[in-house]
């Protein structure tokens, strides 16, 4: 089973040739998009037999995934269920911890309750990747680094396997990356593929044929990036600060503000 969002739907990684549209908002697995855990499943089918499926969809956010996918996991046993979702909470006005924290640990209770060996990640710097200002990038990084600390939480509660993207160097890398640099381009899934085959291959799951890492399409040209920024990341990163901006703003503020006291010790001296 995969729950998750875009990441997990598969956008970056098209099913046929290179492509620049990322605009597949609500998509959903196979509708132009293979992606890692496809890609991780056809490789587990070389030695097992294996039944797929996919319930991701494009901008989930953790309340959704709870409410929405989870129910459709069914009640059966379950080998194994990636749990890959949170950063579209990060760029939410009403960012909530709490009900991020609640959502994967309902989520995690249960599938691990049916057997089910819990695939997670902790995020990297993704205000890098995207080469935001420092002024966006670091209340951006400050709510990642929340999921994370979910994660970190469900990680010693159910165990599992957990990639920390930091700990990869090609994560930071431009090839790594769709066009749109947040989504993992043909290269990124097929690394997360072959990162979690890898875990589960030293947990002493076999898997006869791992994950390729040669790659059909190229990594997206700079006139390609830069078209893609002029038509759809300036509009989306608009979108965007319209929720992450003022509350960034307030932080920027909040730093130069002298404490409420100030003026009272100042008199006093």
């Amino acid at each position: 089973m995969a729950l998750g969002d875009s990441t997990t739907v598969g956008v970056g990684d098209p099913l046929t040739g290179s492509t620049t549209d990322l605009s597949g908002a609500g998509a959903r697995p196979g509708e132009g998009w293979r992606g890692w855990a496809s890609l991780l499943a056809d490789s587990l089918g070389s030695s097992h037999r294996v039944t797929f499926s996919n319930l991701a969809i494009s901008g989930a956010t953790v309340p959704k995934v709870a409410a929405d996918q989870l129910p459709e996991t069914g009640a059966g046993p379950i080998d194994l269920a990636s749990l890959i979702v949170g950063l579209n909470d990060t760029l939410q006005a009403g960012f909530d911890p709490g009900r991020i924290r609640d959502g994967l640990s309902l989520c995690a209770e249960q599938l691990t309750g049916r057997g089910a060996l819990l695939l997670t990640v902790r995020f990297h710097d993704h205000g890098q990747v995207f080469g935001l200002p420092g002024w966006l990038r670091r209340p951006l990084w400050q709510r990642i680094e929340q999921v994370n600390a979910v994660y970190d939480e469900l990680y010693l509660e159910y165990g599992g396997i957990r990639l920390d993207m930091a700990d990869y160097p090609e994560v930071y890398r431009r090839d790594f990356w769709s066009v749109d640099r947040l989504h993992p381009g043909e290269l990124g899934h097929r690394r997360l593929a072959r990162a979690f085959a890898d875990e589960l291959v030293a947990r002493g799951v076999p898997i006869a044929v791992p994950p390729d890492l040669t790659c059909a399409g190229q990594t997206p040209s700079r006139w390609a990036d830069a078209a893609w920024m002029v038509r759809e990341g300036v509009p989306w990163l608009g979108r965007r600060a319209s929720d992450l901006t003022p509350w960034a703003a307030r932080m920027v503020i909040s730093r130069f503000r002298p404490p409420a006291d100030a003026g009272v010790q100042r008199l006093r001296a």
